[in-house]
């Protein structure tokens, strides 16, 4: 597989790359935090996006989608990871996309799709229950009721859950928690009776939100996919998601590197610019190294899970595992070739490691994926 993309992949980062800068620089960021914004992303700015066709990336044609596949949706997030640009992008364009192209019955994806495309419509994915990224560990109970299901328990770092119209629920209809057997998937209106939703603010001023079910009433038709046998296509979803996390955490360490190398080249120490120092120097081959070696496996995951290879789930982990190493090492470095000036919040270098370490996090940690690299091995 030969790691190059194509001409129209080339285009859509260029375009990415000019509106982005020009309409969701990192000041944009800044300004959200400052405001406490309830929505942690500008709704007119999504609704721009939307227009120019982001929000349908992963969707049919049929639906009203653009279909560009995985690559694309990878390349806008690797764009988006320079800017720090904070939207539903994420959370509905590709992880509710995907799950509903996968699993979603056919009434779910003529209602829903559509309005993901035209930007009508934020899906969140409840999956996690605790502190750390654990698929196989949900406990949130869905019995059955009548015909349908009643469902108890919590959901935690539910990203966009806050102001979300529908949430992806993943509930245990069956087995024990630690078990891949018995997952089910359910799509639900976040007015339903007995859900409560508590926004959070995280360290890189993106929202979150906890999910509260107490006998949350749902009916038959609202399960995606087959009872208990939600884990395969969950898990094949979230390698989506984890690509494109390590791809935006290309683009962030990306620019905080260029940022960088900018900074090095102007300050003067001694009447000299400190990018002359060879300790320095050194330091900056090391992480321009690094960035590569990731840009290259990011690249070769998105690649291979858009052609469905079996080496798909590996890459993924691979992908993002590796993304943790390197944009932890570039920011941090960033900073520390700032000196004192990195520190202060006045200077926008600070804000890449925020994003660095939730990014990092979301979906599974550097030992998460490490872990799973090597169980998918046979190690």
């Amino acid at each position: 597989m030969a790691l190059v993309i194509s001409q129209e992949h080339d285009l859509l980062r260029d375009a990415a790359k000019g509106f982005l800068a020009e309409h969701a620089p990192v000041s944009a960021l800044r300004t959200l935090r400052d405001s406490d914004d309830p929505f942690g992303y500008d709704p007119a700015l999504w609704q721009r996006m939307t227009e120019m066709g982001w929000a349908g990336i992963l969707v049919p044609e049929k639906y009203g989608g653009l279909d560009f596949g995985i690559v694309g949706a990878g390349l806008l997030m690797e764009e988006m990871g320079r800017t720090l640009s904070a939207s539903p992008f994420f959370s509905t364009a590709i992880m509710a996309a995907t799950l509903l192209k996968e699993v979603g019955r056919e009434a779910q994806k003529k209602r829903l799709l559509p309005q993901i495309a035209a930007g009508k419509a934020v899906v969140a994915l409840a999956l996690d229950e605790g502190r750390s990224h654990d698929p196989g560990g949900i406990k949130l109970a869905a019995k059955p009721s009548g015909n349908g299901f009643v469902l108890n328990g919590e959901k935690t770092f539910v990203l966009d859950g806050h102001l979300a119209d529908q949430v992806i629920v993943a509930a245990r209809t069956g087995g024990k928690a630690g078990t891949k057997s018995g997952l089910s998937l359910f799509l639900i209106e976040t007015d339903r009776a007995g859900l409560e939703f508590r926004r959070r603010t995280m360290v890189d001023s993106r929202n979150v939100a906890d999910i509260t079910f107490a006998e949350v009433k749902v009916d038959g038709d609202q399960l995606m996919g087959k009872l208990d046998e939600a884990y395969e296509p969950l898990e094949k979803a979230l390698d989506v998601g984890r690509a494109c996390l390590s791809s935006e955490m290309l683009g962030t360490a990306s620019e905080a590197f260029e940022r960088t190398l900018e900074y090095l080249r102007e300050r003067k120490q001694f009447g000299v610019p400190i990018g002359s120092f060879q300790v320095l120097q050194h330091r900056a081959a090391h992480l321009f190294s690094e960035i590569e070696m990731l840009r290259s496996v990011v690249l070769k995951t998105l690649l291979s899970l858009q052609a469905s290879d079996a080496s798909s789930s590996f890459l993924a982990s691979l992908a993002k595992a590796k993304a943790a190493q390197v944009v932890g090492l570039a920011t941090s470095e960033a900073i520390q070739m700032h000196g004192g000036i990195g520190m202060t919040d006045e200077f926008d270098i600070g804000f890449f490691i925020k994003r660095a370490k939730v990014a990092s996090e979301t979906y599974g940690d550097y030992y998460f994926h490490a872990d799973r690299f090597a169980r998918i091995k046979g190690y």
